[in-house]
């Protein structure tokens, strides 16, 4: 037995140095979140979202963002690269495959759909499938992985650069660092100018343009709030909060009808993560731990509703997870279109009994 102390002592040794000093990629910050509201109130606990229906089950693997066009076909991003139109007793239709990680999707008013690929960039798809590049970096600064957009009344493109530290396969480790690495920026296709709207955003995710096209939000999912930047009126190119402090991580945003945006919230906060943020050096070794010792989201259905200041109006909620994470949400003809970036399918919410 005793032989066996030293070399065990060694091993323990080694694992404790490596876990303390072993070099990591993150250079994290100290963090104070709000405390996590109460799932009462405005997110009081339900299982309405258990209600969805979850459509084209094994052809649409990990669509982290759905699209409708304008005669009601589905398209998704999968995580092939893959381009896919989606119809009821049809196999799935590829339209384009962009050779990298489409995730956000948004058709403009031609028909032609613009997509965020985290490792592609800002790309366009023709009703044909043409694709064509338009954006891969602005002032020299490569994007990160663009990730959500949205197309305004006029056709400028909004979309987000989450992190220009972290591709998309890395994204814990931008999340776990807590710096404001992402960034707000718009295309405009009718003379090809990229300008940058906001940076020093805390992973910069979804994107929704306001109805009355005076202010652009996009969600700061490391922070736990949705940011909006003004484009009009007295505030113009001035930014504020629309909410703070949700219960969960924000992913996608989308313009509904009734001036309502639908929040897609990927997964609740967990109380041992927030316990983490303030504490930079114990980040470091969650870092250095294999993925299974390191804390998981929780699998847990959630959108809300919020009107125009940011009051949430509708609270759906899955508290068996069948599909989840929920990354996107799109509204159309009274439903929401629910797409994810690991489950295999789309989620359809009938929202006529509300």
């Amino acid at each position: 037995m005793k032989a066996l102390r030293y070399p065990l002592l060694i091993i323990a040794l080694v694992f404790s140095a490596y876990l303390l000093f072993f070099p990591v990629p993150i250079d994290p910050v100290a963090w104070q979140p709000g405390p996590i509201p109460s799932m009462q109130g405005p997110f009081a606990a339900n299982n309405r979202l258990s209600e969805m229906e979850v459509r084209f089950k094994g052809l649409c693997p990990a669509c982290e963002d759905v699209a409708i066009d304008s005669l009601g076909r589905v398209y998704g991003g999968a995580e092939t690269g893959e381009i896919l139109r989606l119809e009821k007793g049809k196999a799935p239709y590829v339209m384009a495959n962009t050779g990298g990680r489409p995730l956000g999707l948004h058709f403009d008013k031609q028909g032609a759909l613009y997509i965020a690929d985290a490792k592609k960039g800002l790309l366009r798809m023709d009703p044909n499938g043409k694709l064509t590049v338009l954006a891969t970096e602005y002032g020299g600064k490569a994007f990160g992985f663009a990730d959500d957009l949205e197309i305004a009344e006029d056709g400028v493109v909004y979309f987000s650069d989450a992190s220009w530290r972290f591709s998309s396969d890395r994204y814990k480790l931008d999340l776990m660092e807590h710096r404001p690495n992402g960034r707000l920026l718009a295309y405009d296709p009718a003379n090809g100018q990229l300008s940058l709207l906001l940076d020093s955003l805390y992973f910069a995710n979804g994107i929704a343009v306001a109805h009355d096209q005076s202010f652009v939000l996009v969600n700061e999912t490391g922070a736990y709030r949705i940011r909006r930047y003004w484009l009009k009126g007295p505030l113009a190119g001035q930014h504020d909060l629309l909410i703070d402090n949700l219960p969960a991580f924000p992913d996608g945003v989308s313009q509904g009808s009734d001036g309502i945006f639908w929040v897609a919230l990927a997964s609740p906060r967990k109380a041992v993560v927030d316990k983490l943020m303030p504490k930079p050096f114990l980040r470091k070794v969650i870092t250095r731990l294999p993925d299974f010792l390191q804390p998981a989201p929780t699998r847990f259905g959630f959108v809300l509703g919020l009107d125009k200041s940011g009051k949430v109006v509708y609270n759906f909620q899955d508290p068996t997870g069948k599909f989840t994470p929920i990354t996107s949400v799109q509204e159309w003809n009274q439903q929401l279109y629910l797409g994810s970036l690991s489950a295999n399918g789309v989620g359809v919410f009938n929202l006529k009994k509300d």
